[in-house]
């Protein structure tokens, strides 16, 4: 399932996923989710061990190129800086 859906923060910060989503994933009230926060680009898995696998993954994949965590959110500031410029 690849797609884009929209959510809406409700008050005391409440996000409600949509039935079809969580039913598909098997989700449940209580269910605990990992939230990785990329300066903005927020990724949530109800898996701790899968977020936790891919960053560390993620990491090593850089470090070997030379890349830092530093260089790779600049890189993300100045792309979102031309698409605000752009749209």
């Amino acid at each position: 399932m690849s797609q884009t859906i929209t959510l809406r923060l409700a008050q005391r910060g409440i996000l409600t996923l949509p039935k079809k989503l969580r039913q598909t994933y098997n989700l449940k009230a209580g269910d605990s989710f990992t939230l990785l926060d990329l300066d903005g680009v927020f990724i949530l898995s109800p898996k701790l061990t899968q977020i936790d696998a891919l960053a560390d993954r993620i990491s090593d994949d850089l470090s070997q190129k030379g890349e830092s965590l530093e260089s790779m959110l600049r890189t993300l500031r100045e792309e979102r800086e031309k698409y605000n410029h752009e749209s």
